[in-house]
């Protein structure tokens, strides 16, 4: 049976570009059908990313944080998928941006991905709205509910 180890780094856009766009784009782009020009953005370049790469290297999940405090781009490949990986770059996201300050924190959440957030201190604000023709609901956080 192959190990489920992973690890969850801070990298930069430049030097881990390939591996973050090749994440991101077998989750959205073709998984979810987001149109590539709706997934990448001028907000990559001075965004806070994180990677959780398997016990080989290889990337399996990414997520980032805007300089305005904003979540997004998470992305956890299908076979990582219920094993810890979203909660991991989650937490990280959110003790990376609490000691820089970056609060408060907001994200646009899948409908589908809701309940993920309301477990790490995140609410619902305001009425459901479409994304890149999914359906998505802002979410924010009190840093003093948060569980990072």
């Amino acid at each position: 049976m192959p190990t489920r180890d992973f690890t969850i780094s801070q990298v930069d856009w430049e030097q881990c570009k390939s591996l973050l766009r090749a994440i991101r784009e077998s989750v959205f782009i073709v998984e979810q059908g987001v149109p590539k020009a709706l997934e990448w953005d001028d907000e990559d370049a001075s965004a806070l990313h994180v990677l959780a790469t398997d016990s080989d290297g290889n990337g399996i999940g990414t997520g980032r944080i805007t300089q305005v405090g904003q979540i997004g781009r998470m992305a956890v490949v299908a076979e990582w998928r219920n094993l810890g990986v979203g909660s991991a770059l989650l937490t990280q996201l959110l003790r990376t941006a609490h000691a820089d300050g970056r609060n408060p924190l907001f994200l646009n959440a899948q409908k589908a991905a809701i309940a993920f957030y309301l477990r790490h201190g995140f609410h619902c604000v305001g009425e459901e709205f479409m994304e890149a023709g999914i359906v998505h609901q802002r979410m924010e956080q009190d840093p003093r509910r948060s569980r990072a």
